[in-house]
């Protein structure tokens, strides 16, 4: 059995045990689907970090049911929850709503239904409404996951519990005092999407020590500015709430809502695009001072939630600025934070935001910026033993950035592991960038984006409604030149009645042309398309960074020693199960053997063990020496007859049994003999 197969029958008994795969009908099972790519690379990468992320949502943080957080009573005993991450044991009213959104709708509709009430409570009346966790956002991004919950799935009990909780909730923060309307520009007040930190805030409104609090709502500028996402938000909820008054046949509902959505884009428009910039600004205070900053989930909402029009949209491709490993939160660096300092929501990667502005440039056909963000994201998981919750911008590095603390002290947030949203990022990635699911009231649709180099891709075992889909993409671009079901031509569109086992084939073409990683060969014939290298356009196995190697098992990146080649070196070989594995990119397919060199750094008072593997068979276990007192020292050891087969072997240094581990990783290198 293949070790994806494995992985995936794991995860469905886990979910059978925990209540997730029930007697339910198929439209509410949970589904394990699997990523298979042709080009190995591509299945290395892609689809580890697939299988990955599908580990973090449906294992490590899917949660059994908890009275606690039924207040709505709509929760499902028999079914779990899912919950913010590693470091947060609560499913908190954003994290559900946009892991919902996200993958979880898709992937069980019960678990997602479930997670959306989880965070409803009621009034003294006995109203349903979304209960707010801190920002007046966490009540309004609800509305979107729940329409497209309802698209998914077709539930029209959970769509009518839905509108009620959307209704009673939007009257709530229209009368809000806080975080509420403001009638002069016709937005709405309060802190910007998910930016819960002052970090995220430029001075005005925060001031050179963030003297005030650490977080954003004590702040008056920001209680009382007006934020770009914060009221994209709220246009998609009066848009998503307008559409479920029109399912649930109450029109003049739906007008209304309507007519409050027309009016909050037009605001928008009117008050946040800058010309000069070609970009939506960032912030508008009540005073009217505008900030021409860039917010990276604002500009991504302009795009998917149709705000911005076709020649706005291209002008946010233009002139976006993305830093080395994505799409940062907001940007450039305030003048308290720095490149060495990034804020912790300033010039600094959160996954979810990449997987937002990936979902916007897939929207847009943007192919090989897609490919781009999507592969950053990929990297950053599979060099990092899974998915964080923030990363450095411009190392890559595993990083939760640094907020103020008064006027001497900056303090250095940690990044919390097995992030949910950052996990679900990359589903969606998979899901609705590569595969281009399209979700409507009449079934599901097609709208690819299949890079040039990535090779044909396979999804397996997608379940929607009543039906069980494999889908499989040939050929490359976004351009679909044919369809089938079956092997019977077909319109690129599963209609929401189908039933049983199908498979739907599309074959791609118009890919563009170009070399995403400089290396001198075209994307097309570019075995690693998205790294560097001289081997097929491959990294050649004579030095290998080995924060570039795939990491598991705790096995992190990490930069507070010196002396380090490359961008970081590799901490964590701590324990039995970490491990970093190299892959050997060679010219030719053909047996042979070599000598594996690894520079390391020893500071313990002994040698230390590893064990070396070949393909996942073990070869022998191999010593490295002490090479100093200190850590930021660094020593070289060569493990000779190294025998390899096959054109892209994969050399691993694993913790195993009776190893002794505790050694950083600087770089491998290979070298035939």
């Amino acid at each position: 059995m293949s070790p994806r197969r494995r992985i995936g029958r794991v995860l469905v008994a886990f979910l059978t045990v925990c209540g997730v795969v029930t007697g339910a009908s198929p439209a509410a099972a949970a589904t394990t689907p699997s990523l298979e790519f042709a080009n190995p690379n591509s299945q290395a990468l892609y689809g580890s970090a697939y299988t990955a992320a599908l580990d973090n949502l449906l294992r490590v943080n899917t949660v059994g049911y908890d009275a606690g957080y039924d207040k709505s009573g709509l929760m499902d005993p028999a079914v779990g929850m899912v919950r913010a991450g590693g470091g947060y044991e609560q499913p908190w009213t954003r994290d559900a709503s946009i892991n919902s959104w996200n993958a979880t709708s898709q992937l069980s509709p019960a678990l997602a239904a479930n997670t959306l009430w989880a965070v409803v409570d009621k009034d003294s009346a006995g109203a349903l409404r979304v209960q707010q966790d801190d920002q007046q956002w966490d009540q309004v991004i609800w509305l979107t996951a729940a329409w497209h919950h309802y698209l998914v799935t077709g539930d029209r009990q959970f769509l009518g519990n839905a509108y009620r909780t959307a209704k009673n909730t939007l009257t709530i923060r229209e009368n809000a005092g806080t975080a509420g309307f403001n009638p002069t520009y016709g937005l709405f007040t309060g802190a910007s999407f998910f930016n819960d930190g002052i970090a995220g805030y430029p001075a005005p409104p925060a001031d050179a020590t963030e003297s005030v609090s650490t977080g954003s709502m004590p702040w008056p500028g920001i209680a009382s500015g007006m934020y770009l996402s914060t009221n994209e938000v709220y246009y998609a909820a009066y848009v998503n709430a307008a559409n479920m008054a029109e399912r649930l046949g109450q029109p003049r509902e739906a007008a209304g809502h309507r007519a409050k959505a027309a009016a909050l884009k037009a605001a928008i428009n009117r008050h946040f695009w800058n010309a000069a910039t070609g970009l939506y600004d960032y912030q508008l205070l009540a005073d009217g001072t505008r900030g021409a900053y860039q917010e990276g989930t604002g500009l991504a909402f302009a795009i998917l939630f149709g705000i911005a029009n076709s020649a706005r949209a291209r002008s946010i491709l233009a002139n976006a600025r993305e830093m080395a490993w994505g799409m940062p939160d907001t940007y450039p660096n305030w003048e308290r934070y720095s490149e060495a300092q990034p804020g912790r929501h300033n010039a600094i990667v959160w996954p979810l935001v990449q997987g937002l502005w990936a979902k916007a440039l897939a929207r847009l056909g943007e192919e090989n910026r897609f490919a781009a963000e999507t592969t950053r994201l990929a990297k950053l998981a599979t060099n990092n033993s899974g998915y964080w919750e923030i990363y450095n911008g411009t190392t890559g590095v595993v990083d939760g950035g640094w907020q103020r603390l008064g006027d001497t002290v900056k303090f250095h947030w940690g990044s919390e592991p097995d992030q949910t949203w950052s996990a679900t990022a990359f589903l969606d990635m998979v899901h609705t960038g590569l595969f281009g699911l399209r979700y409507t009231e009449r079934g599901l649709s097609f709208a690819p984006n299949l890079p040039a180099g990535w090779g044909d891709v396979t999804l397996r075992n997608v379940r929607y409604r009543d039906a069980d889909l494999t889908i499989a993409l040939r050929g490359a671009g976004t351009t679909i030149s044919s369809v089938t079901i079956d092997g019977r031509p077909s319109h690129a569109e599963v209609p929401a009645t189908l039933r049983g086992a199908h498979t739907v084939e599309i074959t791609l073409a118009g890919a563009t042309g170009g070399d995403r990683d400089g290396d001198g060969t075209p994307d097309a014939g570019d075995r690693c398309a998205d790294t560097a290298g001289t081997v097929s356009g491959c990294p050649a196995p004579t030095h290998l960074e080995a924060e570039d190697a795939r990491n598991t098992g705790g096995v992190k990146t990490n930069v507070n020693h010196t002396g380090y080649s490359g961008r970081a070196f590799l901490d964590g070989l701590w324990a039995q199960g970490a491990a970093s594995s190299f892959t050997l990119h060679r010219a030719s397919a053909g047996p042979g053997s070599g000598a594996v060199t690894v520079r390391y750094a020893n500071a313990n008072s002994d040698a230390r063990t590893m064990t070396l593997s070949v393909d996942g068979r073990a070869v022998r276990q191999v010593s490295f020496p002490k090479v100093s007192d200190s850590w930021d020292a660094w020593g070289t050891v060569t493990f000779d007859d190294i025998a390899l087969s096959g054109r892209d072997p994969v050399v691993t240094l694993s913790y195993g049994a009776g190893d002794t581990g505790s050694i950083n990783l600087d770089w491998l290198a290979y070298r035939g003999t």
